[in-house]
């Protein structure tokens, strides 16, 4: 069994729907299971739907949905000729459950149920196209039939595993099913979402549940660059990550996968490739328990970063400092991605200032407290365990004439993680890209 996921970009369109249909029919593969997320566009518009209506104007949520049903008409159409008026039915019942919301104020519920639409209206085409014009046989799995999530919004990976075998035994015989990403049911069994990670993490529950042989996430970018291509010229795919390499990317920047969605996947210990759609025959880059021996494989960027320097002379042979000043960012559920400390004084960042008055506040109680906004870590990945030729050093001469607030080195075999002003970050990012990459 593999495990084909297809973002919103791959199924953007009726010609795109097409390709993929192709894509997941090719004969050299095994039996499959494709996990699709919302058309492009789609999710944006349902998100805009909902809060028109916790804005109390219930009339422009439905003019903005029948304008939906509209497009969502017009693609049936082009994709489905001749058998396009076999569908609208049940597009028209998953726009009317739209409309039916439009009548009393919006609840939490309600638009968990707006958010799920996408991906229901993706894989009702897909597998229309597949059946009913390319005459093949397919099976459409319900998601909501299996994925489940917990009391504490988790993965519930044993629920998962027993419901999506339940789901499969009916079909023994089939070898192509369809599915949707990112929705769920909650534990008291109300329509949900997976919210970190999507549909890449759809794809790698459902590969952990089935013991897959591969999980496949294709894109429309042929995977992970050694830096972003949108800012620096000359980047290429890096061929392989270990599972540790490919989180730190996911989690400091690179947009193409989420951190979360590799978990289930390194758990069990199944590769995953990212592949590109719009270039199906390159090899993209595979993710497995391997790695090389590059030193530095990758440079990321993460923007949004707030930098707080906390300074006390109480730190000094202080035991329990640390300890209190980390309870603080606890309570009120803040992350901290970076830390660096002296004898009297800690510097960290946190990628959430939503509480961060809150936190400040308890902090001055025993401390003096600097903050640095408008930060971006950059962040190098790689075997620095095999860093025997100073690719450490070449970075940090790359970066001579950029002013580096903070340096993070040594915590992780896979991770140099450094912090700049934003306003720095693309000449930091071109410059470790003539350091590092060109020869």
């Amino acid at each position: 069994m593999k495990i084909l996921k297809f973002g919103g970009t791959s199924v953007g369109s009726a010609q795109r729907m097409r390709e993929v249909a192709e894509l997941i029919h090719a004969p050299h593969l095994a039996r499959r299971i494709v996990v699709l997320s919302a058309m492009s566009g789609t999710t944006n518009a349902l998100v805009e739907i909902a809060g028109l209506l916790y804005g109390g104007d219930a009339a422009a949520a439905e003019a903005r949905i029948r304008f939906l049903q509209q497009r969502y008409h017009e693609v049936a159409r082009e994709l489905l000729p001749g058998h396009a008026e076999a569908v609208l039915p049940t597009l028209g019942q998953h726009f009317q459950t739209l409309l039916d919301l439009t009548a009393a104020p919006l609840s939490a519920d309600g638009e968990r149920v707006i958010l799920a639409q996408g991906e229901l209206l993706s894989t009702l085409l897909v597998h229309a196209y597949v059946t009913r014009v390319l005459g093949r046989p397919a099976v459409l799995l319900p998601a909501l039939d299996f994925m489940r999530i917990d009391t504490d919004e988790e993965p519930d990976a044993p629920a998962i595993r027993e419901l999506l075998a339940a789901t499969l035994a009916p079909h023994a015989a089939e070898r192509l099913f369809i599915t949707q990403g990112y929705i769920c049911r909650s534990a008291q069994g109300s329509i949900d979402n997976l919210k970190r990670g999507g549909s890449d993490y759809s794809a790698s529950l459902i590969g952990a549940a089935v013991g897959a042989e591969e999980i496949q996430i294709w894109t429309d970018i042929d995977g992970l660059h050694n830096n972003d291509p949108r800012i620096v010229q000359g980047t290429y795919p890096i061929r392989e990550l270990s599972f540790d390499e490919a989180a730190e990317l996911a989690y400091f920047g690179a947009k193409i996968l989420h951190p979360s969605s590799v978990l289930p996947a390194r758990q069990h210990g199944i590769p995953v490739r990212l592949l590109n759609t719009m270039q199906p025959e390159a090899p993209g880059t595979l993710i497995s328990a391997k790695t090389g021996a590059e030193a530095i494989k990758a440079v990321a960027a993460k923007d949004g970063i707030t930098a707080i320097n906390v300074k006390s002379s109480r730190m000094l042979l202080a035991h329990g400092f640390l300890r209190s000043l980390f309870e603080i960012f606890e309570r009120y559920r803040t992350s901290i991605d970076m830390i660096t400390t002296s004898e009297v004084a800690v510097s960290l960042t946190i990628d959430d200032a939503g509480r961060l008055p809150q936190i400040l506040d308890e902090l001055r109680r025993f401390c003096s407290v600097e903050v640095d906004e408008n930060q971006s870590i950059i962040c190098l990945v790689g075997n620095l365990l095999q860093d025997a030729h100073g690719a450490a050093n070449r970075a940090f001469t790359a970066l001579k004439d950029i002013p580096v607030r903070m340096i993070s080195y040594g915590g992780s075999p896979n991770n140099i993680s450094i912090l700049v002003r934003t306003d720095d970050k693309v000449r930091a990012l071109q410059a470790l890209n003539a350091g590092l990459f060109q020869r």
